[in-house]
């Protein structure tokens, strides 16, 4: 519109304000001064990010020290070496399972926390994660998930659930003697050379448990008395440090008993009595053991139960893809796991934060037609939290990517490898290997990687900005 003088002349200063060169911004700032506020920032994203990138494509196309043009063979390693191959397979996992669990974790937080009185508290704990860097929660779960029970945490629970229900043996590491009256594998079972007689005490001298490990409650090895009825012996510690008065198959007054050693009498490959070795080792079967071989059985020497090694290189999930195996190792998941424990509270947060903008009266109308609350959940919360999630999913995408502190931390040597990823290995092919340009060739891939992710975040801002 152009302003007109009282004789219907068109106003030259009004038509000079309106023209392009002249228009100003909402805040009353011409473009050209903008521009030049901005010009710093622009100097410092060309300089920080537009050139390293650009220099990153250059460099991919050259061999590892950067002396001779080799095309396209960097990309050709990364698709075929099997530690990039490795780093691949792990960075598909981290990008599907750690934001999807992370999100919907935060999610059913989100959710629950509305109807409980110590809602914040409980956010505050989920989200304090978030406050510890990448490097302490490293060490943290390293020491969490150590195969140790005495220092790990997990393996410390799953040893005391274990031994709550099966009860670990106090001689793992017990065997006979050589030239003494019992044969067997290591490890057990162990029997009887020749099969025993009533009234004839049997002698089950035993080597191989430290002084420090025998039962507290042992006492000191015992001769068996003579039994008519029956078979009875002792089955002991058959050494002692420094010269013995016993010698070697002889009971010796400082050697203890076996404690809680069961023993089995067997004929025909069937168990006709068994008996347990009292504090002093010694031992009574009834007149059914007569002519029978004794029998200590393996779970006697069983191993005790340690938790499981959860930074192993195990695979226990595979999925066949043509010519490539996608696969799931324990490490992976394990450090998974710790990341999930840091930005569950993240998630929680941002989706609580769209949980508040709902209006109260849909869920309340869904409720007074009679749906039930997984229906009002599944089919009004779910629905109307969409931009949310895609939100909170998106930048967890991008940020697993880029995934490198805790691999790094958590993954032992022996392990590492199997538990590698992308950001993990540009490193290592820069400094470890010395390798720049197969270096640039995984820089480029990531970038790539997280082009689209970018793009359908912006193109979902944009709609979202529309309405």
């Amino acid at each position: 519109m152009t302003s007109a003088t009282g004789g219907g002349t068109p106003d030259p200063g009004a038509a000079a304000a309106t023209s392009p060169r002249n228009r100003k911004s909402v805040t009353g700032t011409r473009k050209s001064v903008a521009g030049l506020f901005l010009l710093p920032a622009l100097i410092l994203l060309g300089a920080l990010v537009v050139y390293p990138i650009g220099y990153s494509v250059i460099r991919s196309f050259f061999n590892a020290s950067g002396g001779s043009f080799i095309g396209f063979d960097n990309y050709e390693t990364l698709f075929t070496r099997e530690d990039t191959k490795a780093a691949i397979n792990n960075n598909i996992w981290w990008v599907v399972l750690a934001p999807t669990v992370a999100t919907a974790l935060g999610l059913i937080f989100a959710v629950l926390t509305e109807r409980i009185r110590w809602a914040t508290a409980f956010k505050l704990v989920v989200f304090m994660p978030m406050a510890i860097s990448m490097l302490a929660a490293g060490i943290i779960f390293r020491l969490v998930y150590d195969q140790d029970p005495e220092k790990g945490a997990v393996n410390a629970v799953m040893t005391g659930v274990h031994d709550t229900f099966a009860e670990s043996s106090a001689f793992p590491k017990a065997h006979p003697r050589p030239n003494g009256a019992l044969a067997g594998k290591s490890g057990g079972p162990f029997l009887t050379k020749e099969p025993v007689r009533a009234g004839t005490p049997v002698l089950l001298p035993l080597v191989g448990v430290a002084a420090d490990q025998m039962p507290k409650d042992a006492k000191p090895a015992k001769a068996p008395a003579a039994g008519k009825a029956g078979v009875t012996g002792t089955v002991w510690q058959d050494f002692t440090l420094g010269k013995g008065a016993g010698g070697l198959n002889k009971i010796d007054a400082t050697e203890d008993g076996y404690l809680g050693m069961r023993v089995e009498a067997v004929k025909d490959g069937k168990v006709v009595a068994s008996a347990t070795a009292a504090a002093d080792g010694t031992f009574a079967l009834p007149a059914e053991a007569d002519g029978s071989q004794l029998r200590l059985p393996a779970a006697n020497f069983k191993e005790p139960y340690n938790g499981a090694d959860w930074l192993g290189d195990k695979k226990f999930f595979t999925v066949h893809l043509g010519g490539f195996d996608l696969y799931l190792n324990i490490v992976t998941t394990s450090i998974m796991v710790a990341y999930v424990w840091m930005w569950a509270g993240f998630a929680m947060v941002l989706i609580g934060a769209g949980l508040a903008g709902i209006p109260r009266e849909l869920l309340e109308a869904a409720r007074v037609d009679g749906a039930s609350e997984w229906q009002v959940f599944r089919r009004v919360t779910v629905p109307l939290l969409a931009p949310v999630l895609a939100v909170v999913l998106v930048t967890l995408m991008i940020n697993v990517l880029k995934i490198f502190d805790l691999i790094f931390i958590i993954a032992p040597g022996a392990s590492q490898d199997d538990a590698n990823v992308l950001a993990l290995q540009l490193y290592r092919s820069a400094f470890s290997e010395d390798n720049e340009g197969l270096a640039s060739a995984i820089a480029v891939l990531l970038l790539l990687l997280v082009i689209p992710v970018m793009w359908f975040n912006m193109r979902r801002l944009r709609r979202e900005t529309r309405r």
